[in-house]
């Protein structure tokens, strides 16, 4: 396996999480407050949840991995108050679950003005909001929601004793969206690691894969290089999907027997601290490319490349698109697949009957993350690119098994390459660089 430096895991330092909720403060209006809710633990059965995900815009703002907490920004004239609601500190809780922080080290550890425990919030918030004229929260987070109009009719319930109630209700998540889509240098640091280590683990399903295992027990490769190098858990379900099953876009029942001379997609990208890695690699199960296999993959990577090589700010994924289109059809009129007039053919974006999603979406703290694509009336993603944005670059070419308007040679056959890009002032640096991508470096990684 390829060695590459880990100089040590990336952490965020907790000042990164005070510069966020400084770039927020400075999009609220004076005189105003917003709410950030935690997750709350899901029930996977009976008394036993899920691996415990935090609300990734109050994560963003905190760096507080608890459950059931809640966020308090106050911006007034004078004064920007942080104040968490957190549960408190329980002996018993922590014997059975596991240790708190509790209120008064997470005001230090946080860098938060003010902690209270969850019980305190009914009392305390109202007392709060009275005088405020603005309050932001999340409109699409039902419980948040449901806790701020309680409190707003508390506070009007006293108006006749003087309490002022807010006004303007607005929805805090375009602007911490906007803020998200920019990466800080600590975050691209660390999305850089996460690349790392899930290229690592790429290599190392190359390198396991052979005729007669299932795809699971690749998964579980994966999954074993992640947590070896600090990523406990992977950013999503990871996809192994051999032959056929490739033409599945979230293919995750990875129950299949892997077959020689089949072509092996593999989807997945660990987490870090948070932040996500969504690399696709496909490569062939015994480690040798058949010829159709090798065209329509060298036809990918040809367009990948192209694409990836034309980001830089200005750019626009509207652009990028009509790149990636251009490429695949003038290669799959060249193989015969596509006939026609090859002006016509771009100009239908012909390679959309084999190329079914999109070529890329933004990627951070969630895989598929925040940010507008200011798409246009003909469904076009326009938005300019600028520094600090990270974005996945991911063409394909899927030709079902049961495709009987091609040639027998190209059915069964799916293929999707995957690298993540973080555009710079000058252009775009590949996070993904140490994961094998041409032909030649994928087989000679998988010579046995």
């Amino acid at each position: 396996m390829t060695n590459q430096s880990l100089p040590g895991i990336a952490i965020l330092p907790i000042s990164e999480f005070v510069t966020h909720r400084s770039n927020l403060f400075a999009q609220m209006a004076e005189n105003s407050v917003a709410f950030f809710s935690a997750a709350s633990e899901v029930t996977r059965s009976n008394d036993t949840e899920f691996a415990f995900c935090q609300n990734k815009s109050f994560y963003y703002l905190t760096g507080f991995n608890e459950p059931d907490a809640m966020l308090m920004l106050i911006k007034q004239a004078n004064s920007e108050q942080s104040i968490l609601f957190s549960l408190p500190k329980d002996k018993n809780h922590e014997i059975w679950r596991g240790r708190r922080i509790g209120q008064e080290k997470a005001c230090q550890h946080y860098q938060l003005d003010q902690c209270f425990t969850l019980d305190e919030q009914n009392e305390l918030v109202p007392q709060y909001l009275n005088g405020i004229k603005q309050v932001y929260f999340a409109f699409d987070d039902e419980n948040l929601s449901q806790h701020v109009f309680g409190y707003l009719a508390q506070v009007r319930a006293s108006t006749r004793q003087g309490e002022k109630v807010p006004t303007q209700l607005i929805d805090v998540s375009p602007i911490v969206d906007e803020l998200r889509l920019i990466k800080s240098t600590n975050e691209i640091e660390l999305m850089r690691q996460v690349n790392i280590i899930s290229g690592l683990a790429h290599q190392r399903a190359m390198q396991k894969a052979t005729a007669g295992l299932f795809e699971y027990q690749i998964e579980n490769e994966i999954l074993h290089e992640f947590t070896h190098h600090g990523a406990r858990y992977a950013a999503y379900a990871t996809i192994v999907a051999g032959g056929d099953n490739a033409n599945i876009l979230h293919y995750t029942d990875n129950s299949d027997r892997l077959v020689n001379n089949d072509l092996l997609l593999i989807d997945a990208g660990g987490e870090l601290s948070g932040y996500a890695a969504d690399i696709t690699r496909t490569f062939p199960v015994n480690g040798k490319f058949t010829e159709p296999q090798k065209a329509l993959y060298q036809l990918v990577l040809n367009a990948k490349v192209a694409v990836i090589s034309a980001i830089k700010p200005g750019t626009t994924f509207a652009k990028l698109n009509n790149i990636a289109n251009e490429y695949l059809t003038k290669g799959l009129l060249g193989l015969g697949i596509l006939s026609g007039d090859l002006t016509e053919l771009v100009k239908e974006k012909a390679s959309k009957k084999y190329f079914i999603h999109g070529l890329g979406h933004w990627l951070g703290l969630d895989v598929h993350d925040v940010g507008d694509y200011h798409i246009n009336d003909n469904k076009e993603q326009c938005r300019e690119f600028t520094p600090g944005m990270v974005l996945t670059i991911e063409p394909g070419l899927y030709i079902p098994l049961d495709d009987m308007d091609i040639a027998e040679q190209w059915r069964g056959i799916g293929i999707r390459i995957e690298d993540n890009i973080v555009v710079t002032k000058q252009g775009c640096e590949n996070l993904t660089a140490n994961c094998p991508e041409t032909i030649t470096d994928i087989e000679a990684l998988m010579k046995h």
